[in-house]
């Protein structure tokens, strides 16, 4: 992705904070309980009074009430202000997270490092010449790098995604003919970048997968909120979700199965 492509879509999320927030899925409950265990920080050895983690990019905080539920203490930097607002209500009953406006590209690092800087679903939208690198200047020595990323696989209403395409070729000329989803087993355990930094130790990983159903309605809600969905002139997006829809409730009842991948990675910061 191109740096003016990437800076122009990833301003689209903020467009609808509301309904992001509404509708994307968040994260299984079990992955908050594995970052806390591999970067060392469960039981009796996690830090008082609670670890300090800085979160890149917390959206509507749909990552940030959980961890801040199990007692992080939390500087979140989101680019979009509708979305940090969000966050913010629902923060309010914990004092201990904060979130600041900005992007993490060009927000100083404050003199204490973190224990933890996590990125959920959201470290490939920051540059890439900067987002390893910083991140590491931002955490103690021996301190965790968490990265979350979420992929949409093969499973669910198989169908559906299948003759979807005709939808997409039809109506967004950047889809390539003939896609299909890959399987979970696709989606790659890929830990590269951090080890040619040279910043990091060995990445490890965890995956969870799920099945979430939607009407026609929240499907089209929940394209709503992508950006490539966003970024489609509007008579091509209409047109998209009117065929989306029109399949939906006239081959599947009103209702489609999505199949889910997160992938958690975790590695430490060296010396």
């Amino acid at each position: 992705m191109t740096e003016p492509n990437r800076e122009r879509l990833r301003g689209t999320f903020t467009e609808d904070a509301d309904l992001y927030d509404r509708i994307r899925p968040g994260y299984p409950p079990r992955m908050f309980d594995d970052l806390a265990e591999l970067a060392g920080l469960a039981g009796p050895a996690a830090p008082h009074p609670g670890p300090r983690m800085l979160e890149i990019g917390c959206g509507t905080g749909q990552a940030t009430l959980p961890l801040a539920a199990r007692g992080f203490r939390i500087t979140a930097v989101e680019l979009g202000a509708e979305l940090a607002a969000v966050a913010r209500r629902k923060l309010v009953g914990f004092p201990r997270a904060r979130v600041v406006v900005g992007a993490f590209e060009e927000w100083q690092l404050p003199a204490e490092p973190f224990d933890v800087v996590l990125a959920a679903t959201s470290f490939h939208w920051i540059d890439p010449a900067v987002r390893v690198a910083k991140s590491a200047d931002a955490l103690r020595p021996g301190g965790t790098l968490a990265t979350v990323s979420t992929h949409h696989v093969a499973g669910g209403s198989a169908s559906f995604f299948a003759r979807v395409q005709d939808c997409y070729e039809r109506f967004d000329p950047a889809t390539p003919p003939g896609l299909r989803l890959p399987s979970a087993a696709d989606i790659p355990e890929d830990g590269g970048e951090l080890a040619a930094s040279g910043r990091f130790a060995s990445a490890r990983f965890r995956r969870y997968a799920r099945e979430l159903t939607y009407s026609t309605q929240e499907y089209l809600d929940l394209l709503r909120t992508y950006s490539g969905h966003r970024a489609l002139p509007a008579a091509a997006r209409d047109g998209l979700l009117e065929c989306i829809g029109d399949l939906i409730d006239r081959r599947y009842g009103g209702t489609v199965t999505k199949r889910y991948l997160t992938q958690l990675r975790v590695a430490r910061r060296g010396a």
